[in-house]
């Protein structure tokens, strides 16, 4: 049987910035008890005193993020590119050969910006903008899916152990939002994470990048 406290806490597990902010101890529990109030009693389908409620918030152990402002400081370079294009593409039996294809023409253009990834159904090919014509010849007669033109990006050398750092992801995506920065898409590897912003938004991340590191 479901209780006040399971209830609440499963609210707050499904909110990742409430969790933070509880786990730092910056959260009136009166305020958010009432601000609650109305989700609890409509999964418990009966009225719930906020009382109880707050009950339910003190028996709540947040996990603590392993993850702090001091590990920026392990953070590498901050990269910026513009005149980026994403293309998309359903994929077909001849989109592996026509990768090889794009790959064979750039191999040698030290100037220009290719990055693609892809997935059982699409691939997705990020590009200088001076790459437009080149994609849409080679891929000509496939279905394309999506063109998103004027995009940057931020690059960002990783530490060296970024695999083992619990919510690295997590705080940059959390400062981003923060901000009302939203991101457009996100290629990482072993040790770079590039995200893609519309370029509006861009100088805003990098000079928040920028502090949050220098602070650290």
């Amino acid at each position: 049987m479901k209780t006040i406290s399971t209830c609440v806490h499963d609210i707050i597990k499904h909110q990742p910035f409430l969790d933070d902010a509880l786990a730092r101890n910056i959260i009136n529990f009166s305020s958010l008890a009432a601000d609650l109030q109305p989700q609890v009693e409509k999964e418990m389908r009966k009225p719930v005193k906020q009382g109880s409620i707050i009950m339910a918030l003190r028996r709540y152990h947040p996990k603590r993020n392993k993850f702090t402002t001091k590990n920026f400081r392990e953070l590498g370079d901050i990269i910026v590119r513009s005149g980026i294009t994403e293309f998309t593409y359903l994929n077909s039996q001849q989109t592996i050969s026509k990768k090889a294809e794009l790959l064979n023409v750039v191999k040698d253009q030290s100037n220009v910006y290719l990055n693609y990834s892809s997935n059982y159904q699409e691939s997705i090919f990020l590009v200088s903008t001076s790459l437009k014509a080149t994609i849409k010849e080679i891929f000509e007669g496939e279905k394309l899916v999506n063109v998103s033109e004027e995009l940057s990006s931020i690059t960002i050398a990783l530490p060296e152990k970024n695999t083992k750092t619990v919510g690295l992801y997590f705080y940059i995506f959390k400062l981003l939002a923060y901000e009302g920065i939203p991101v457009y898409e996100v290629i990482s590897t072993s040790n770079y994470f590039t995200i893609f912003l519309e370029q509006q938004y861009v100088n805003q991340a990098f000079l928040l990048m920028n502090e949050i590191k220098s602070r650290s």
